[in-house]
């Protein structure tokens, strides 16, 4: 049975991008669903930032016909900024919103939003009714077990939010305390997907970085689908690689360094294209290392990549490192 959203269908057990701020952009979004992502979502967005016309916040609701479908996120501490903000971003015609109640960093955080609101559920609930209210489009929430280990509250919230309309919930198995140490806890994840009350999609996060991983908990855990954030920074095959094994039980051969090769040149394009010569080949410097994990020596063509702004000469280094890797692998 297909998972729904809304009018939106996901297929039997869809596996989500989770929204990273400074990596879920276009660009990594676009290599992400060439293999295999089912829906994603954009980086964070300030309500307060919209409502001021923020240039960033503004940038990053830009989104494209090959995303589809896609939601914006928003965060906020104020539920009238928060209101505001989804009719800004409803006219991005994004396929839902999904509203940050997980984001566990202290300028988040320590100013009354993201994981914040696990502290006051009262207003959590007011401000996802505004949010609901102010959008035609349906809304979804991503959130944690609650603020630490003595107030786990997210079994109330799934049913509350549930109560004032919305249409799927992930759930990160770790609490605002923890950050991302330590492991995720799934159980309490399960108990939410077992609630005979509820009657939403609910979507684990947390730790998945292997298709057999992935597969243990599908069986274990019962939830309807999967968010991925980490494990993809810099291996957007991750999608592609659970998938097969899920079909076969079998593992797909990993990505050839001409197939790494091919894919960071591709980020780098997009990255350009999206936001100026300049600033694309800037901000693609964070992305080598990921790309290029465990290859011996690598630090060397990742100190070149990162100190030119030329982008041909880049061209250059990626083709070097297709030819050495891929002759020393052979």
């Amino acid at each position: 049975m297909s998972v729904q959203i809304g009018n939106i269908d996901l297929g039997k057990f869809p596996l989500l991008l989770a929204p990273m701020e400074d990596v879920s952009d276009p660009p990594f979004r676009y290599v992400c669903k060439q293999n295999g992502a089912d829906m994603m979502y954009t980086e964070f967005i300030s309500s307060e930032g919209l409502i001021r016309d923020a240039a960033k916040s503004r940038k990053k609701l830009d989104i494209f016909g090959y995303e589809r479908p896609i939601g914006i996120q928003i965060f906020g501490s104020d539920i009238e900024s928060m209101r505001e903000a989804t009719r800004i971003a409803t006219k991005a015609e994004p396929d839902l919103m999904d509203i940050n109640y997980g984001c566990p960093v202290k300028q988040v955080a320590c100013r009354g939003a993201g994981a914040s609101l696990l502290q006051d559920i009262d207003k959590m609930v007011a401000m996802t009714r505004a949010v609901v209210e102010s959008t035609h489009l349906p809304v979804t929430v991503k959130t944690r077990l609650g603020w630490d280990d003595n107030t786990k509250n997210v079994y109330e919230v799934a049913e509350r939010l549930q109560e004032v309309g919305i249409k799927a919930l992930t759930i990160h198995g770790r609490t605002r305390a923890q950050m991302y140490k330590g492991e995720a806890d799934w159980r309490l994840i399960a108990e939410i997907k077992k609630n005979p009350n509820i009657e939403i999609p609910i979507f684990g996060n947390g730790d998945i970085d292997s298709p057999e991983k992935a597969a243990n908990w599908r069986l274990e855990y019962g939830v309807d689908g999967m968010m991925i954030g980490r494990a993809a920074i810099g291996y957007p095959w991750i999608f592609r690689e659970i998938k097969h094994f899920f079909e076969t039980g079998e593992h797909r051969d990993k990505p050839t360094i001409a197939e790494r090769v091919d894919v960071c040149k591709t980020h780098l394009e997009k990255s350009i294209e999206w936001k100026g010569r300049r600033t694309g080949i800037f901000e693609m410097r964070r992305h080598y290392s990921n790309y290029f994990k465990g290859l011996d020596h690598f630090k060397e063509y990742r100190m070149q990549l990162v100190g030119t702004e030329d982008v041909e000469e880049i061209y250059d280094l990626l083709q070097t490192i297709n030819d050495k890797y891929t002759t020393e692998l052979a």
